[in-house]
Order: structure tokens, then sequence, then C-alpha cells
């Protein structure tokens, strides 16, 4: 785990535990394919699993209970999409992609991104964190941005941070400032708690100095303060 993901050493002794034992119990109970002629190996499957189960520690969870195959290709893929204009005019487009999370079970990655992602963790740039973020959302039945929080005032202060955060983002986008967060989150509140999950686990320290609300959420919903793993 140390070789493929650095992180794994700055964990207290307890988390690390914690990891192995989801590690193990997710290599067990997903399916990994290899595309394009990629062979899936041992450190594919724990480097992936690595990551992805860091949104796991300190969670009661059902180890993402809704996916089940794992497609790796060896660098970034192409995919087909649909799309229709304002005046219902449909036009097809081919997109290079570094991830996808599917709602009917799937997740689709990039190898030379995911190890990119392990080996630099502090560029709030991670696909498997991404995609993964995406699944957890994709749990409470729609994929919206509002992955499973228990009670009803919890989704009150998501709703009323979030919400705010996001728009931020968008005028900030739609300005040509910069920002902290990856301007791919004002796409949508999916994309927002995607993007704002890998600055959390990555840039910890940045988000609760700018957006000190925003790094709270994120850390009751996580359980976790990534703070605590930062030199």
């Amino acid at each position: 785990m140390n070789t493929n993901l650095p992180i794994y050493s700055k964990l207290p002794q307890p988390l690390r535990q914690q990891l192995d034992h989801k590690v193990k119990y997710f290599i067990r109970d997903k399916t990994f394919y290899g595309c394009d002629g990629l062979v899936v190996t041992d450190e594919i499957r724990v480097t992936i699993a690595g990551q992805a189960c860091l949104l796991l520690l300190n969670r009661p969870t059902n180890h993402y209970y809704k996916l089940h195959h794992i497609l790796v290709y060896p660098s970034s893929f192409v995919a087909s999409r649909s799309e229709q204009n304002e005046s219902g005019v449909v036009s097809h487009k081919r997109t290079g992609m570094l991830g996808e999370s599917w709602s009917q079970g799937k997740v689709i990655l990039s190898w030379d991104d995911v190890i990119k992602g392990a080996n630099n963790f502090s560029d709030g740039q991670n696909v498997v964190l991404h995609e993964f973020a995406h699944q957890l959302d994709q749990e409470s039945g729609s994929t919206n941005g509002a992955p499973l929080l228990g009670t009803q005032s919890s989704y009150q202060s998501w709703a009323k941070v979030l919400s705010k955060e996001f728009e931020t983002l968008q005028r900030q986008t739609n300005s040509g400032y910069g920002s902290l967060i990856d301007q791919y989150g004002a796409t949508n509140p999916a994309e927002f708690f995607a993007v704002v999950t890998e600055t959390f686990f990555e840039r910890p320290v940045q988000l609760r100095h700018r957006h000190p609300e925003l790094f709270e959420e994120m850390k009751l919903f996580y359980a976790v303060d990534p703070t605590e793993w930062v030199d």
C-alpha cells in the first residue's frame, strides 16, 4: 500500500488498520476488468481500493453495495455522448475521459490517472476519489450532490452550506476568477460534491482556511480530518 499510496503512511495506526480491512473486503467483493489490453494485477486492485476506501473510514458503511464492476483502461478513454440542445437537436460527441461512475453498478477508470492521483496527494486532483464520491452520492437514489446523511437537520445544514458554496463557485467560474475548488465543480451539484471531496482529502488545510463551513460539512460526512495527515 505504501508504494502507490504514500498518504497511507501518514494515517494514524487505527485508520491504517481500518483501511487494510476495508481494502481486503473491497477486493473480494468487486470484480475488476482490464480494458484495451490492460492486465489487472494486485497492484491495480490495491491502489484503486486503497483510495476508494479512504472515503469509508470511520463511517458506518455498506462498502459501495451498489457497485459490482470496475473497468480499468491503461490511460484516458473515449466515451460517446448524445446531447440535445434547446431546439431539440441531438448531437453526438466523443469525449476523452479519465473516469466515469455509473448508477448501474460500474466505475470506469484510467490507470495512468489513478497512479497520478495516488502519487500526488496534494494537488486536489484525484480521479478515484472523484468517481467514488459519485458512488456515495448515488446511494441516496439520485445523483444530486446530497448523499445519505442521516438526520433531517444534517440535510438542512448540508443544503444551506453546499448551495451557497456551489453558487459562489459558479459566479467565480463565470467571471473568470481563480478558485481553490476545481471549476469543473460548477457544472452541477453532483460534480460539486465530487470535486469538493477531492479538495477535502488532498488540500484540507487550504479548504479549512478558505471555506471553513464547507470543510466542516465534509468533515462531519466523512468522519475524518485530513488536516491531521499533513506534514
